[in-house]
């Protein structure tokens, strides 16, 4: 039988790639391992390979072609001893879509990098709701429902009946566009008699939905601007934005680290490395101390090494720190795993290829998938100190302001001082005020004592 490939889901996010080249042309002779194609995801350009032998029969999705979604057919293999002709003449027929394979994810919600995030933001008081009916959470079958926080929100809204909507996203979840479809069909509503009485309330508030394009051009006069349409990256930044601020409960903790002691060491650090072929062996940044530094407390207060998901807090054992680095149309976040127990110059060094690899997009998915926390610094642009949003699974976020002189007082007298406002941000669910106030009182002490990360 002619065999099918399929666009890949190469992240849990990806929900459409773009084919960006074939490295096979019709009747080339393919074997298992051998790259045939190129994918453009959200995050990086990956190369695909073969996993069966054959001969490529037909292209069906020429390269160049933007949005395929995941799933959809690409191409055929013709099998040994097939005919290569009615291999590519049966391509692009019906077929039924594949089956979704279970995953087991806590709380039924997935969301960026593969990570278990809440249930949709609560109602507001104005408005009186039913409480969703069992089928939504879960099938008749026992069987756990995947859907995104904003598809539940508009289910419960709605009255939808999760376990009659089929899911079109990644691993057959259900996501928005599945919902409203459902709803205009009228299958998939909650009948009466599953829907429980609901309570005497006041007026119903009204939905607030955010404006249509057409309203927004409507404002600017026309010809005034350019429209550049959205990439992948900059869709998928938008929606687990949305989703992160949504769902998650942030409250921000700042603090003022002294780097005087910091900025001295570094020096010296620098000053000792090794010369190999006229370069350094290393060059620490104050960045590289920074992700130490929180990875350090992190382990002195583990209770706030955690990710939050509906059924129970994942009190993680390593450190694995993310690092935000800005790529053209968007940011990425490759992840430093254990460095706590790494040296500065070894999450120097690592630091240094994976921001190189990922402006050319060129990171693989486990370096840029999970972590336990995440720093983002902008200290280098001059901004003094700012608030982050939390990056699902995560449960905090370090936002690092500029170093700048400032008079402080010692001994009761004013002296001047190099320092950094830092501000993490919480997901109060997970970590409370007095534990994220641990935290930072453990990350200032590492900051303004350097050289305890060196023992």
């Amino acid at each position: 039988m002619p065999i099918d490939i399929l666009m890949p889901a190469l992240s849990p996010t990806m929900e459409k790639g773009n084919l960006a080249k074939w490295l096979k042309k019709e009747g080339d002779a393919i074997k298992a391992g051998d790259v045939i194609a190129e994918i453009e995801t959200d995050k990086a350009t990956m190369e695909v390979e073969a996993v069966d032998e054959g001969i490529l029969a037909k292209i069906v999705v020429p390269e160049g072609s933007q949005d395929v979604p995941v799933n959809q057919l690409i191409a055929v293999i013709a099998g040994e001893d097939e005919d290569v002709k009615a291999a590519a003449g049966g391509a692009g027929a019906a077929k039924p879509p594949p089956k979704a394979e279970p995953v087991v994810k806590s709380g039924g919600t997935e969301v960026g990098n593969g990570a278990p995030a809440a249930a949709s933001a609560p109602v507001p008081q104005a408005v009186s709701l039913p409480p969703a009916p069992a089928s939504i959470a879960q099938a008749a079958s026992g069987v756990r429902l995947f859907a995104s926080p904003l598809a539940k929100r508009i289910a419960k809204l709605d009255g939808i009946d999760l376990s009659k909507v089929v899911g079109s996203g990644p691993h057959g979840r259900i996501v928005e566009r599945d919902v409203k479809a459902a709803a205009a069909g009228g299958t998939a509503k909650v009948t009466p008699a599953a829907a429980p009485a609901a309570a005497p309330a006041g007026p119903k508030a009204a939905p607030i939905s955010a404006p249509s394009d057409e309203q927004i051009k409507k404002l600017f006069e026309p010809g005034s601007y350019e429209e550049i349409p959205h990439d992948n990256m900059r869709k998928v930044i938008a929606r687990r934005l949305t989703e992160a601020k949504s769902t998650i409960p942030h409250f921000y903790l700042t603090i003022d680290c002294e780097l005087d002691a910091l900025l001295s060491l570094r020096e010296q650090i620098n000053k000792a490395a090794p010369v190999k072929d006229g370069k350094p062996a290393y060059k620490l940044s104050v960045n590289d101390m920074v992700i130490k530094a929180l990875a350090m407390s992190l382990r002195a207060v583990p209770e706030a090494n955690v990710s939050w998901t509906d059924g129970a807090m994942l009190k993680h054992k390593h450190a694995d720190i993310g690092v935000a680095v800005s790529i053209p149309g968007g940011l990425i976040t490759p992840v430093i795993r254990d460095a706590c127990h790494k040296t500065l110059s070894t999450i120097s060094n690592e630091m240094k290829d994976l921001a190189a690899r990922a402006r050319n997009r060129k990171l693989k998915p486990e370096e840029y998938q999970g972590g336990t926390s995440a720093v983002s610094n902008l200290g280098m642009f001059g901004i003094k100190d700012f608030s982050a949003v939390i990056n699902p699974p995560h449960a905090t976020i370090l936002a690092v302001g500029a170093g700048e002189k400032r008079v402080v007082v010692r001994n009761d007298q004013p002296a001047i001082a190099t320092v950094m406002s830092v501000t993490l941000s919480t997901d109060h669910r997970a970590v409370d005020g007095a534990l994220g106030a641990e935290l930072m009182q453990a990350f200032k002490g590492y900051i303004e004592s350097p050289m305890g990360m060196l023992v």
